[in-house]
């Protein structure tokens, strides 16, 4: 039985995880391998053959669509599915990706089923589908659970106790972080649909407004009214900034690493998350750096000591 094999490309190691645990749950005989950005992953392409691409727009020394726009020009390459993974869901990105010879499009947070439902839309196209299907594992809850969680510990249950936060009197914050005044539940409710210091997170079963509690380079302090569906740890998700006069919004890649509930109560209506970023791109690194030091001069944040 001929081998199916698959280069999955992001600069982010989680996603990159992410992604091939996911295919390996639900595809036992796929051959996976990877690449940190679009130069590695171009440099694997020129010396072996694959019958599919899962490649992220935004990386470092080579875009996504840089990528996928020397695959097309390569007579050995024009016809190999390549699935864009991005949080570029415009509709002018997609049509720009279209334009470039995309096969498929997963934006960022995706559930699992989401991801296996284009690759094997995917490989179907070119008739690789029944080489991967006929060794697939029957059991497929854990490849389908809605949240990255499953994907990457196999199903295993992760409990997240609710615990009360510290007095904001008592704690020094941490250093490097830029931290804001304490915020009252309903204040931040208040606050949550736009304004200095707030954002939109993604995740995969939703969209909801947050405050932005502290923020550092590695990770932002999430303020979110609880819904009817919790989070879960290892999520992946997308947080969405707009701060300045010009309304700059920048689209941050990374997964909660930390959920506890904002009130000293089980049934505490606010939650507090922290999400981590994965991005190793160079332009939003610095646009985190240039909103950290903006938030120096704004009223909403305090510098952290």
């Amino acid at each position: 039985m001929s081998k199916v094999n698959v280069l999955v490309v992001d600069d982010a190691s989680f996603i990159r995880d992410l992604v091939k645990k996911c295919l390996r749950n639900y595809f036992p005989g796929m051959q996976i391998e990877d690449a940190v950005n679009g130069k590695k992953a171009q440099a694997i392409l020129a010396r072996e053959p694959f019958d599919l691409v899962l490649c992220d727009w935004e990386m470092p020394e080579m875009s996504g669509l840089e990528l996928l726009t020397w695959c097309r020009e390569q007579d050995n390459l024009k016809g190999m599915p390549f699935v864009m993974v991005t949080s570029r869901g415009d509709k002018e990105n997609v049509v720009q990706a279209i334009q470039a010879g995309v096969s498929g499009y997963v934006s960022k947070p995706f559930t699992n089923e989401q991801l296996i439902t284009k690759v094997k839309q995917a490989l179907h196209k070119v008739g690789k589908l029944d080489a991967v299907m006929n060794t697939a594992n029957t059991k497929t809850s854990s490849a389908f659970g809605n949240d990255s969680l499953n994907a990457l510990t196999g199903g295993k249950a992760v409990v997240v106790a609710p615990t009360a936060p510290a007095p904001a009197a008592a704690t020094a914050p941490s250093r490097g972080l830029l931290n804001s005044p304490p915020v009252k539940a309903p204040v931040a409710a208040a606050a949550a649909g736009g304004g200095r210091g707030q954002g939109q997170l993604r995740l995969p079963n939703g969209i909801q407004q947050c405050v932005i509690k502290a923020l550092s380079l590695k990770e932002a302090l999430l303020v979110v009214k609880r819904a009817d569906t919790l989070p879960q740890v290892l999520d992946s998700a997308v947080l969405d900034l707009e701060q300045g006069d010009n309304a700059e919004t920048a689209r941050l890649n990374g997964y909660l690493h930390a959920i506890v509930a904002h009130e000293p109560k089980p049934d505490s209506e606010w939650l507090q998350l922290t999400f981590r970023f994965v991005d190793q791109d160079a332009q939003k690194l610095d646009y985190i750096s240039r909103l950290i030091a903006r938030g120096t001069a704004q009223k909403h944040f305090v510098p952290g000591a």
